[in-house]
């Protein structure tokens, strides 16, 4: 699924209008109309509906859905702000309908607002301002934003919370900002919604599909999508009748250290529950035991230290490599480390300890194979790359990384993004916060390296891996529930994960 911009959003419309044959106000009434269903299917008659209309086509939607709910019986108030007389001809329209059904408690708001009194059996609709707004809203909009904010009523945002910016909010006033319970967005979601500190705004979203061309998305160019599962079922590969464990790859992993076994034992365990044909684990000495107990499916190196991973292991025989789950950052570590990575000839997965010590030894950096894929959570993103204020700034720095390496950069996180050397951003839709526990990057880890190995290209590897990661999160959800999982768990729906995802609908 594409992401556009507003502006782009804007341009959708207008091309639908234009060539399917559709008037402006139409699409709007489409739109009302599933706006309303969404409200009604959640609340009944009982609650009164209190509906806060801007003077554009965002306040247009808004006493549509009014005038709806008011010809359903609901009880509803409307306040439409008209402080420059400036309203939208579909506002204007829509003023005229909702006066036209006999509609009797419409205020127009000029000058002086005497808030109504908000309970929290109420429901505000939030029709303010929509996805065309640039720049923070102030004076009394501001105030209407903080009186709605201080209630106990449960608000719904129509297509975007009013003040909210559909992209960058660097800038923005976040006091001045409709806090949603529900955001009910029309027909994409904005990029801001898959950002994390701005959850507090969109509260649950939701998209309505109300028809808009889809001759214009297809055209339409962008960086940003959202992956969907279709896309991913046609990526896995078929396995042939007479293959054998050959066809499917050796892998090498590099992880554990003292006290860190369990990581290595993680990242092979997924590892193998991902389909690799053979899977070497090199990790200190001290770990020997604990992996051939563990998974007796893979083969152990010991290294020569042990405790420590303290020397490079020859390449020949793998076809990826994955370093860093449990590694440490010790200083015989690092060096092997580095001379393990910027000698690979191989697919690599670079996490953890491993990212670490690249951020520690930045000069080593342009060492990196082109197309490694690198899998930092927001933290060690930042150890690269600087701090961030926000996720839009991480996001475009992680982009200018991706593009200045020619790596691929996996940004762990809800809404896991994956970033391409060219500047693309997948943002994943599975997982949950129940996967936010230690050793979940790991078990990523291990199903990465098991892609590569089998031929996976790094975009396919990369986007593959993390849905499959986060749908073993979501069946690991299911039976355990967030609070109780472990990675452990994860790496238990694994078989599950694959079978859905691999079984015909």
């Amino acid at each position: 699924m594409k992401i556009l911009n507003c502006k782009q959003q804007k341009e959708a419309d207008a091309y639908t209008i234009e060539h399917e044959g559709i008037l402006s106000i139409n699409l709007m009434e489409k739109a009302a109309g599933m706006l309303t269903e969404a409200i009604t299917r959640r609340w009944d008659k009982s609650h009164r509906i209190v509906v806060f209309a801007g003077p554009g086509n965002n306040g247009g939607d808004a006493l549509a859905v009014a005038r709806m709910l008011f010809l359903k019986n609901y009880q509803v108030e409307v306040f439409l702000f008209n402080v420059t007389g400036q309203l939208s001809e579909e506002c204007l329209t829509n003023i005229r309908r909702l006066k036209e059904s006999g509609f009797p408690n419409y205020t127009e708001v000029s000058s002086q607002f005497q808030a109504p009194k908000l309970t929290e059996h109420d429901i505000v609709v939030d029709g303010l301002f929509g996805s065309g707004l640039n720049r923070p809203l102030n004076g009394g909009f501001a105030a209407v934003v903080k009186f709605i904010n201080a209630s106990l009523a449960t608000v719904v945002s129509i297509d975007v919370p009013s003040g909210l910016m559909g992209e960058d909010n660097s800038y923005n006033v976040r006091q001045n900002i409709i806090q949603a319970d529900l955001t009910l967005s029309i027909q994409m979601p904005k990029l801001s919604f898959l950002f994390p500190e701005n959850e507090e705004f969109t509260g649950h979203w939701e998209l309505l599909d109300i028809g808009i061309s889809r001759e214009y998305i297809a055209q339409a160019e962008t960086r940003y999508f959202i992956t969907e599962e279709q896309e991913m079922r046609q990526l896995i590969r078929p396995r042939r009748t007479f293959a054998h464990k050959g066809n499917f790859g050796h892998g090498l992993l590099i992880a554990g250290s003292y006290g860190m076994g369990g990581a290595a034992v993680l990242a092979a365990r997924a590892c193998m529950r991902s389909g690799i044909g053979l899977l070497t684990v090199h990790s200190p000495i001290c770990n020997h035991q604990l992996l051939q107990t563990i998974v007796p499916e893979a083969m152990v190196q010991d290294d020569v230290h042990e405790r420590f991973f303290a020397e490079p292991t020859d390449l020949d025989n793998y076809q990826a490599m994955a370093i860093g789950p449990g590694l440490s950052q010790e200083e015989i570590t690092a060096q092997a480390a580095l001379d393990q990575v910027s000698n690979c000839f191989i697919p690599l997965v670079l996490d953890a300890d491993a990212l670490n010590i690249f951020s520690a030894y930045r000069s080593y950096l342009n060492r990196l194979p082109k197309h490694s894929i690198l899998t930092p959570h927001v933290k060690e993103l930042e150890r690269l790359v600087g701090r961030c204020s926000n996720s839009f700034e991480r996001l475009s720095k992680a982009k200018e990384l991706a593009g200045e390496l020619q790596v691929y950069i996996i940004l762990k996180g809800a809404w896991t993004t994956v970033i391409t050397p060219e500047g693309n951003c997948y943002f994943n839709p599975t997982g949950n916060p129940g996967m936010a526990t230690g050793g979940s990057g790991d078990v990523l880890t291990g199903i990465l390296l098991s892609l590569l190995a089998q031929g996976y290209t790094q975009e396919e590897a990369c986007r593959l891996g993390v849905y499959i990661h986060g749908l073993a999160g979501d069946i690991a959800c299911m039976r355990m529930g967030e609070i109780s999982m472990t990675a452990g768990d994860i790496v238990n729906a694994l078989p599950e994960a694959w079978k859905k995802l691999t079984t015909s609908k």
